[in-house]
């Protein structure tokens, strides 16, 4: 299952970003810059291909030039929909980068630090010494039957579907800083006066 060849790398930009009051959360701006561009410019050296998962503004996010995918699931059942949603529309690449949007800072060796710790799992996951990130995370694309499954019975949590289907956590701790999240117009005022 580690044969590695080319990795598509995928944006999260889909959810509802309730605790930032219901905006767009990828479209807010960061030192210039929308947050999903920043992500995306961090996965772009790093894999074979990006696209963005997304559910509002679709518009805004095709003038990127990269493909954007729509959750084939109604009403933002979660992250896990747009993952299963990009694997099955993107059918070209085996395996698949997760990234949310609200991670702009992610390190420039992600790709490389989650292969090295994968060990034949179909999927891993960033955990930076205290959390874990789920969204933040590599996989195989084997796992489309049975994350359609999970889905269609209802369920939602994404560590829980990794950790059933054989996925484990990389320690990535050294790059601590590189996983917060902007949540709130909080960090997000945080992260403008850091630039």
């Amino acid at each position: 299952m580690n044969a590695w060849g080319p990795v598509t790398g995928v944006v999260l930009a889909g959810g509802k970003a309730s605790r930032m009051g219901g905006q767009d959360k990828g479209l807010l701006m960061l030192n210039g810059k929308p947050l999903w561009k920043h992500v995306a410019d961090m996965l772009a050296p790093q894999v074979s291909s990006v696209v963005i998962s997304a559910n509002r503004n679709l518009e805004t996010y095709q003038e990127s030039g990269f493909p954007v995918i729509q959750d084939s699931l109604a009403n933002y059942p979660g992250p896990l929909a747009g993952m299963l949603s990009v694997m099955q529309q993107c059918s070209s690449n085996e395996w698949f980068l997760f990234c949310p949007c609200d991670t702009p800072h992610i390190p420039q060796t992600l790709l490389a630090s989650l292969q090295d710790k994968q060990r034949d799992a179909p999927v891993v996951w960033v955990h930076d010494g205290e959390r874990d990130h789920p969204t933040i995370a590599l996989m195989h694309r084997g796992v489309i039957p049975a994350l359609a499954a999970y889905l269609a019975r209802g369920e939602r949590r994404v560590m829980v579907f990794m950790r059933e289907n054989g996925g484990h956590s990389v320690d990535l701790s050294h790059f601590k800083p590189a996983f917060a999240n902007v949540n709130t117009p909080e960090d997000l005022a945080y992260w403008q006066e850091k630039a």
